[in-house]
């Protein structure tokens, strides 16, 4: 069920709702899926306050939520999407495509969500598209940051742990580090099995900011907060080259929020060419707390694969 509303300020806002979880996203700007959450629930994305309600203009606002950006990091990633986007119903798929990136920063990309709701359960399939409308070639890759609630935490899986020996001479993934990354941070977790970022929001670490990435070969990552635990999936493609020296999943973290980052691969898109990157989203309720990876092996795990049996 799709339905046009009013929300914090923006008058062009879209509901998809199944009855038992919920979906807001603007159409003013961005696009910006700015809720998920069960009906009558809390929201389990994070939304900026400041910017609420907010049109026009060339500054780059954040909004909150979820949304489409471009690996490498560079002056055209925030490209101020401050313009109302173009909606198109496709069956059980709504398209919500933005304006092309014309001005500077930008460089005639044009970036659109293709966001669908299963008919029951919790599942999303969020369709990003990337378009080059230039004249030149340009080399980038699809990064899809979710920005998630403040007191929860990120989980992502470590590629399997094997004993030493001959098959196992070779690195089997990276971790990439920022200038800004501090591991002895408390707010990070590094475990055998898994990594987890904490949100603090009075962080007590050198750099307000923490900020890491990998390879991760099982190709989900998780964010829990009071009960409720949020599963993201993307594709792993074997053998492609993703950005920041191999990263396909990474996190982000500041005293407002924390984030959860699928990246696909890096592709030379020339003149009219496209590049789709898809997640698949779910949603579970009634999680014990818990933060040890006994805890991850017990309580998270098994949703994640109950989502991977659905997917």
């Amino acid at each position: 069920m799709l339905e046009r509303l009013s929300y914090r300020g923006w008058n062009n806002a879209y509901k998809l709702s199944n009855g038992i979880v919920e979906l807001v996203i603007t159409a003013d700007v961005g696009p910006r899926i700015l809720f998920y959450g069960f009906r009558d629930g809390e929201n389990l994305l994070h939304e900026v306050e400041q910017d609420a309600g907010k049109t026009g203009g060339s500054e780059f606002r954040l909004y909150g939520g979820h949304r489409l950006w471009v690996s490498p990091e560079v002056e055209r990633t925030y490209y101020p999407d401050n313009t109302p986007v173009a909606i198109v119903q496709q069956g059980n798929a709504t398209r919500f495509t933005a304006q092309r990136e014309a001005l500077p920063p930008g460089t005639n990309l044009q970036k659109e969500l293709e966001v669908e709701l299963a008919a029951e359960g919790s599942e999303v399939r969020i369709t990003h598209r990337v378009r080059n409308d230039d004249t030149n070639p340009t080399t980038l890759a699809p990064w899809s940051p979710t920005m998630m609630g403040e007191g929860g935490r990120v989980i992502l899986p470590l590629p399997p742990r094997v004993a030493m020996d001959k098959d196992h001479y070779l690195p089997v993934g990276v971790f990439g580090i920022w200038s800004f990354t501090d591991l002895a941070d408390p707010r990070w977790v590094l475990g055998t099995a898994y990594l987890q970022l904490r949100h603090l929001a009075n962080p007590q670490g050198r750099f307000q900011e923490q900020m890491g990435g990998i390879y991760n070969p099982a190709g989900w990552g998780a964010y829990f907060r009071r009960g409720h635990l949020f599963v993201k999936r993307a594709a792993v493609i074997s053998g492609a080259r993703y950005p920041d020296f191999g990263c396909n999943f990474e996190v982000f973290t500041n005293p407002d929020f924390i984030e959860l980052e699928t990246l696909g691969p890096l592709v030379e898109l020339r003149p009219g060419e496209v590049v789709e990157h898809v997640e698949r989203w779910w949603l579970f309720a009634g999680v014990p707390e818990g933060e040890s990876e006994a805890w991850i092996e017990s309580a998270v795990v098994p949703h994640v694969l109950q989502a991977k049996a659905s997917a």
